[in-house]
């Protein structure tokens, strides 16, 4: 008997109530053809046996037959049940009824006319009836209550009538026809269990996708949270922290010389390490995020080394290393923003692990490819270290976790950056002697444009002298915090530092110089500003039509690859 599922059902019972549904579907997808199949076959043996044996009980079977057909309708409601699905189980009950009645109609048919006289009518109805059971037993075998229903009655009703005419003719085809019965059942009943087990595998697939579908979702959910996230701390936490800076850094000048100005510049190391570090983070939760899209054109080498040495001139001199940069006339297609993260942290790291001697970064034509190398003097990497270097916080030789060598989240980032740009990665090393990392990049055409041919770049002495500020300044921020910030880190080297909130404010500040005689130099205006304003618009609006004279620059927190390359497209230095 069938029970009736719960409405929050075990998993295991979840998995039956499918299988059921299954079976009942499959049963009732050939409901129509085979009802009717088997009611041409009854009125064409029915009408055979009337020309036959000229018998008023044909007809009245073929009238039992007919009313049986006429029940149809009920069977024929699964298919407009819209709960049908839901009420799998009455169903099932529905179909093993009618099949039972069917049946029964047959296992009457040898009682009422079973030709004891004519062995070939005998036979005739033994080969229809036998026929009618195996092929029955096949279409109903998914559901085991219906292969009973079905070919019992029907064969057991032409056993019991042949043995109750007696003979030893109508005995043996008594007994064949049992033997037939055992032989169909436990053939029907191997059929159904394997179809079972097939839909059993089936349902269990069928639900497996479902819970990893519901997974994908549940993570793309999640990954969606976390870019959203991701979007916010980028901007929200880079504020506060860029105030901080710039208050630290007014402190550690105006401290400069007295007792206090140790603390100061402590608070300041500090102060880089955390925003290095959040900075660090929030790349890597983009990269993981799948938030980062390159944005591959053609790039000259030579610029991207300059940025380079412009960036790690310095602190090469602080360990007093060299620092070569080739200059190469090499042109390849990636994202430059991207290219230049991986090298900046290449660099990085060779300078960081390099005691003594120096750091070189050349690139080198290999057929259709640039090779791009960082090669180091440093104390190099041991084979069973050099897939490891690239999990994120791990370290060679830094199992106390000294903040001093940094977090050890560089090379994740450039393997990571290796894989999105599709610009494979590979290292050599041998311990004590150095590394050389080697970034294989898609060579490119050059883009028909003035080229500067640039020397080799090796740093070993003293920096160059910077560029004069412009002592007017503008600074736009709709933050109160960093414009005090900014205005009092600028009071200490221009003349003159002026800060407001939004476009109306500057321009009127700008009218106001322009009538005093005292034009505005610079502008220092935030990427984003209040009340969803575009700071670079805003800027570069006030530039052409009140201060063509000024230089624009933008401070901003923003890390997303398309508004960064916006930024670059309009020429204004971030």
């Amino acid at each position: 008997m069938m029970r009736t599922m719960s409405a929050t059902p075990a998993p295991a019972e979840a998995l039956s109530v499918r299988v059921l549904r299954a079976q009942v579907a499959s049963l009732y997808a050939t409901v129509r053809e085979a009802s009717l199949a088997d009611f041409v076959v009854a009125m064409v043996f029915a009408a055979l046996m009337v020309w036959q044996l000229r018998n008023w009980h044909v007809l009245l079977w073929a009238g039992l037959h007919i009313a049986q057909a006429v029940r149809m309708p009920l069977l024929l409601a699964y298919f407009g049940d819209a709960q049908a699905h839901a009420r799998c189980a009455h169903w099932a009950q529905v179909h093993a009824r009618e099949l039972l009645i069917n049946s029964s109609v047959w296992g009457l048919a040898p009682w009422l006319f079973l030709p004891a006289n004519s062995l070939p009518l005998t036979s005739l109805m033994m080969l229809v009836m036998l026929g009618l059971s195996a092929a029955g037993a096949i279409s109903v075998a998914p559901l085991r209550t219906s292969i009973f229903t079905y070919v019992m009655p029907m064969l057991l009703g032409l056993a019991s009538a042949l043995a109750w005419n007696g003979g030893l003719v109508n005995y043996f085809l008594a007994g064949c026809t049992l033997l037939y019965l055992a032989v169909v059942l436990k053939f029907a009943l191997q059929q159904h269990a394997l179809l079972t087990e097939s839909l059993e595998t089936r349902v269990e697939k069928e639900a497996l996708a479902e819970r990893l579908s519901a997974q994908v979702t549940a993570t793309q959910r999640a990954s969606e949270e976390k870019t959203r996230f991701l979007a916010t701390a980028s901007h929200d936490l880079r504020q506060p922290l860029h105030a901080i800076a710039l208050f630290g850094a007014v402190l550690e000048r105006e401290l400069r010389g007295g007792p206090q100005w140790v603390h100061a510049s402590r608070l300041m190391h500090a102060v880089d390490t955390l925003r290095d570090s959040l900075s660090t983070m929030l790349d890597v939760s983009r990269l993981d995020a799948g938030v980062v899209s390159p944005e591959p054109q053609n790039v000259r080498l030579t610029e991207v080394l300059q940025a380079l040495h412009h960036v790690f001139a310095p602190k090469a001199e602080e360990k007093n290393l060299q620092l070569r940069l080739r200059a190469s006339p090499l042109w390849v297609r990636s994202d430059p923003a991207l290219l230049s993260r991986m090298l900046f942290n290449l660099v990085d790291n060779a300078l960081k692990y390099t005691p003594r001697g120096g750091v070189l970064v050349r690139a080198r034509a290999r057929g259709d490819a640039v090779w791009l190398e960082v090669h180091d003097t440093g104390m190099g990497i041991a084979p069973e270290y050099q897939e490891r270097i690239f999990e994120e916080f791990y370290q060679v030789d830094n199992p106390g976790r000294d903040r001093s060598q940094g977090l050890g989240i560089g090379l994740s980032i450039v393997q990571r950056l290796s894989r999105l740009l599709g610009h494979p990665l590979q290292l050599t090393s041998r311990p004590g002697k150095g590394s050389c990392f080697r970034v294989v990049l898609p060579a490119a055409p050059a883009i028909a444009r003035p080229l500067q041919t640039l020397p080799e770049f090796t740093h070993t002495g003293p920096r160059p002298a910077a560029a004069a500020l412009p002592q007017r300044v503008l600074v736009i921020d709709d933050e109160s915090d960093i414009r005090q910030a900014t205005v009092a880190l600028l009071r200490g080297h221009v003349q003159e530092v002026q800060a407001v909130a939004n476009e109306a404010q500057a321009a009127q500040a700008l009218r106001q110089a322009q009538a005093a005689g005292a034009h505005i130099q610079a502008m220092v205006c935030d990427y984003r500003l209040g009340g969803g304003a575009d700071g670079l618009e805003a800027g570069l609006r006030l530039q052409r039509e009140l201060a063509p004279q000024a230089m624009l620059l933008l401070i901003t927190g923003e890390t997303a690859p398309e508004r960064l390359q916006r930024v670059r497209d309009a020429g204004v230095p971030v």
